[in-house]
């Protein structure tokens, strides 16, 4: 199965971006997990993930650790490996 795209697809693929992108914040989440759940093959979580998601919603729910926001450390990481 050939991987390149085609004129038309790629023409149908930037409609579909562009619609998707029309999208709420999370409406585009929702509609990336579907996506990624259709490409992964399953919707079932693998138990290590769902383990590690656990502990992870425990420390910022303890405090034991901060969320920033996701603007914000990209922008430190791009200024990081600027050079």
């Amino acid at each position: 199965m050939s991987t390149a795209v085609q004129p038309l697809e790629a023409a149908a693929l930037q409609r579909i971006e562009a619609d998707a992108l029309r999208l709420s914040p999370e409406e585009r989440a929702a509609l990336a997990e579907r996506l990624w759940a259709s490409v992964e093959g399953s919707d079932v979580p693998d138990p290590a993930w769902e383990a590690e998601i656990r502990r992870r919603m425990q420390e910022v729910d303890s405090g034991a650790v901060q969320c920033r926001p996701w603007d914000e450390v990209m922008a430190e990481l791009r200024a990081k490996h600027r050079g």
